[in-house]
Parts: structure tokens; C-alpha cells; sequence
């Protein structure tokens, strides 16, 4: 602990740093008191003070939700450092204390520099100003006269490239908009250490190249830059260093980035499968009735993902299985190359006997957007069901560049010129694929290059 700081304080230092260091924290905590009601509220304000008064030991009306416990780590100048943990692990909370807008419960934070930070969307708009005012308030917020913001104005609108818009209220952007002026102020105001809070998340994929590219521009300059993002590709495309949190811990500190995102990986596909009961339907060889089917279909799904379930259930998909061209488990491997073999294992039960099935797969964009879809049908292979389980495998190489692709599956018959679906599940799992080699688009398809006289790189 730095001479004359108390746990809590968060402070701007040179002293006791060294020069090579951008970030030092020590043993930072974080804890929210939850309340049941608001009347748990009023009572934790007033009567511990009564109780005191009258020489009893004051009991708590609320619980600790500890948000970060004991988190240390240094971050050296020009690091370019991801952090990456599931939903509630700490990520923005550790990043809230870093930039000064939340104070710890305990620990030393200290930092060198100037921070720019874009923790939320739009964070630090007046959404009556107009982005042009906007510019000079966050500019000033970060230090800047208001000849220095004149300055890089120009520089700043170009950037953002939303036109006659910067004259506008921001009250009046899309999400978008906001997000491209938001990055545009950080990003060009020289910071020392740049924070990006998965806000690049809701730009288009144009912008977010762009941001990307300035981003490098500024790691060569020396800026130390931290990066919260879902999207591991990422991560190992830009980091040097990745920090993985779970439940307000550090888990993983290390420079072998594509390690720490196995193992973030493999947690984040094997905790779904434990929130979702491994449902059964008895016997293989004995057909589950169609109460049974309903049941399962309404109870099961992929809850992280959000999945949709819908159909008559006369048979459903009781259980879909990833695997890789081996046999492993793609949730003990799970970064998939382009172009590996992707192996789907379903299992199928069914109430009564179906002909003429459709088993569908297909994956789509995190936004949304096919990108790519099969069934049986348009392999030419009939699929009729009889009554109970079995299996069906289907195998596929994709050509895919890096990113997350979610993945949906479904289950339908015809009979006659009328369709009935059996069971949608919508979406099912998420797959990651990833490349070192940067590409626009979704399809991975390198380029070969021929030079003049036939050499070729």
C-alpha cells in the first residue's frame, strides 16, 4: 500500500510505480449490499444507529454481493491486454474502478496517464447537446483546453463520419451513431491508456474495422490498451495478454492468449450443458409418450443462449452433441478452425413412428443473418422416425472466418403440400471459429498472389 492511502482510494500516481508500468492493482474488492425490499433499505439506514445507541450489536438487513474479491495484477505501458469472463464475472465493474467512476471496497488502484474510456453507450452525453457539444464536454472531461478540441475537431467528426448529424442532439442517434462519436472522442484525444467495454459490439462490421485499425495505431504509439469483449476472436487477434475472470477472481493471467481462451471456452460451453437437465425419456427401446416429449421440449434449452422452442412434439430433438473430426468433445477444444470438420451427433425421440423427416441445421451471425444452412433432404437422404431414439450424424467443413456463429437445428415432416414442424430450437449453441489471418466478410478464402513471371507468395 502506497504511504498515506487508504483501501479504497483510487489514484492517478507516479510515485511508487514503476516507469514501465501503465497499471498496478492490488488487492481490489467490490461488494453491493442486495435488498430484498425497500423497506430492507430504510431499515439498514436507520436502525443499526438505534441499536448502537442502545448498546446492542446492529444486525444486517441486506446481503454482500461481492462483485470482485482480491483481484491483483500489473499492466506494463503498451500492453495490449483482454479481458474476458462470462456474465457477472467482474469485467465492467474491475473496468468502472480502473476509470475512477466506481470506488472499491478495498485495494489500491494506481495508474499512469491519461484514461479514455468507453465503458457504456453513450456514457458521458448530454443527449440534449449536439455531438459537436458533446466533443468539447468529454474533451474537457479528458483534460483538454478547448483550443486543444478545437484542434482535433476535425479530425474527431471524421472519424465518427456521421455527417450533418454532429450538428444534431444526440438524443436523436441511433445506437450506432452513438457509438461511432463515442469511440471517435477517445480514440482521438491521445490517450495514454485506451478502455473498450464491448461497446464496439453495436457498430457495423465497417466501423468496426476501422476502430480496430486505429486501435493498432495506437498500441504502436505506446498507448496501453484493455479490451472487454464476448467476442474472443478478438482477443486473440489484438491481444498480448489475456485476464480471465470468474466470479470476481483473476483465473487465468497469462500472455498465451490462445490458452486462456480455451479455457475460457471450455467453461463457457460446459456451463450451459449444467443449467440444462440432461433430459431422458426412459428406455431407448420403449417410445416416450407425447406428454413426455411436450414436457421435455418446454422444460429443456440452452437458457445462457435464450433458445425458442416450439413444434408438436410428436418428436423432438432430445439432444444435439459437437464434436471435431476425432471424436474430442468440442467443449474440451473449442476454437474451430476454418474449414475443420465439424461433426453433429443428434439424438432423436420420437412418439410414434414419422416418415418423411426433415432434419435442418443452420447457423446465422450473432445479429442474426443465415450464413449458412442443410437438412437431409438436400443431401438426398430420406429420414423416416420410429418410435423411440436414435441417432443421426451429420459432418461439415466450413468456410468460415473468424468471429461467433450461432447454431439452430430443427425437425419437421410433410404430409402431402403440408409441413408441421416437430421441434425448433433456435438457437441451440454457439460456435467460435478462428484464424490468425485477418479477414473481411464471414468466408475465409485466402488469396494466393502471383507476381510476374510466375512466382507465387
Amino acid at each position: 500500500m502506497v504511504d498515506g492511502m487508504q483501501p479504497g482510494d483510487v489514484e492517478s500516481v507516479d510515485a511508487g510505480m514503476d516507469s514501465g508500468h501503465a497499471i498496478r492493482i492490488r488487492g481490489v474488492s467490490k461488494y453491493f449490499p442486495i435488498y430484498e425490499t425497500p423497506r430492507d433499505r430504510l431499515k439498514q439506514m436507520l436502525l443499526p444507529r438505534l441499536t448502537r445507541l442502545l448498546g446492542r450489536a446492529p444486525r444486517s438487513y441486506h446481503r454482500e454481493f461481492w462483485a470482485l474479491n482480491g483481484v491483483s495484477f500489473d499492466i506494463r505501458r503498451g500492453e495490449t491486454v483482454g479481458i474476458i469472463g462470462r456474465n457477472g464475472a467482474g469485467k465492467s465493474t474491475l473496468l468502472q474502478i480502473l476509470c475512477g467512476t466506481l470506488e472499491p471496497s478495498s485495494g489500491i488502484v494506481e495508474t499512469r496517464g491519461r484514461i479514455a474510456a468507453l465503458l457504456e453507450l453513450g456514457a458521458g452525453f448530454n443527449p440534449e447537446f449536439s455531438g459537436r457539444e458533446n466533443v468539447f464536454m468529454n474533451g474537457a472531461i479528458l483534460g483538454l483546453s478547448h483550443a486543444e478540441v478545437a484542434r482535433r475537431f476535425d479530425e474527431i467528426a471524421a472519424f465518427a463520419d456521421i455527417g450533418d448529424f454532429i450538428e444534431q442532439p444526440v438524443k436523436t442517434y441511433s445506437s450506432g451513431m452513438y457509438v461511432r462519436l463515442a469511440f471517435a472522442v477517445q480514440a482521438c484525444v491521445d490517450p495514454d491508456i485506451l478502455v473498450v467495454d464491448e461497446a464496439l459490439a453495436v457498430g457495423d462490421i465497417g466501423f468496426q474495422y476501422k476502430c480496430f485499425k486505429r486501435m493498432e495505431a495506437l498500441k504502436k504509439q505506446g498507448v496501453t490498451i484493455l479490451m472487454v469483449s464476448h467476442a474472443t476472436a478478438s482477443i486473440l487477434e489484438y491481444a498480448d495478454r489475456c485476464i480471465v475472470l470468474d466470479g470476481g477472481r483473476v483465473v487465468h493471467d497469462t500472455t498465451d492468449v490462445l490458452a486462456a481462451v480455451l479455457a475460457y471456452e471450455k467453461g463457457m460451453l460446459n456451463a450451459p450443458q449444467a443449467s440444462v437437465a440432461a433430459s431422458t425419456v426412459g428406455d431407448a427401446a420403449q417410445p416416450a409418450s407425447l406428454a413426455e416429449l411436450q414436457a421435455i421440449q418446454q422444460r429443456d434449452g440452452n437458457r445462457a443462449l435464450g433458445e425458442k422452442r416450439f413444434g408438436s412434439a410428436r418428436a423432438i430433438i432430445e439432444r444435439i452433441g459437437l464434436y471435431k473430426s476425432d471424436g474430442a468433445a468440442l467443449a474440451e477444444n473449442p476454437l474451430l478452425r476454418p474449414n475443420e470438420e465439424i461433426v453433429f451427433r443428434f439424438v432423436l425421440a420420437a412418439a410414434e413412428a414419422i416418415p418423411n423427416v426433415v432434419l435442418g441445421v443452420s447457423l446465422s451471425g450473432v445479429k442474426g443473418g443465415d450464413i449458412w444452412g442443410d437438412n437431409n433432404l438436400g443431401a438426398n437422404q430420406p429420414l423416416d422416425l420410429r418410435p423411440g431414439r436414435q441417432e443421426v450424424e451429420y459432418r461439415v467443413r466450413l468456410p468460415l472466418s473468424s468471429g461467433e456463429y450461432l447454431l439452430h437445428c430443427g425437425l419437421a415432416c410433410f404430409d402431402g403440400e403440408g409441413r408441421e414442424e416437430l421441434d425448433q430450437r433456435r438457437p441451440v449453441a454457439q460456435l467460435r471459429f478462428w484464424s490468425p489471418r485477418e479477414q473481411v466478410g464471414v468466408v475465409h478464402a485466402p488469396i494466393r498472389v502471383e507476381l510476374p513471371g510466375g512466382a507465387e507468395q
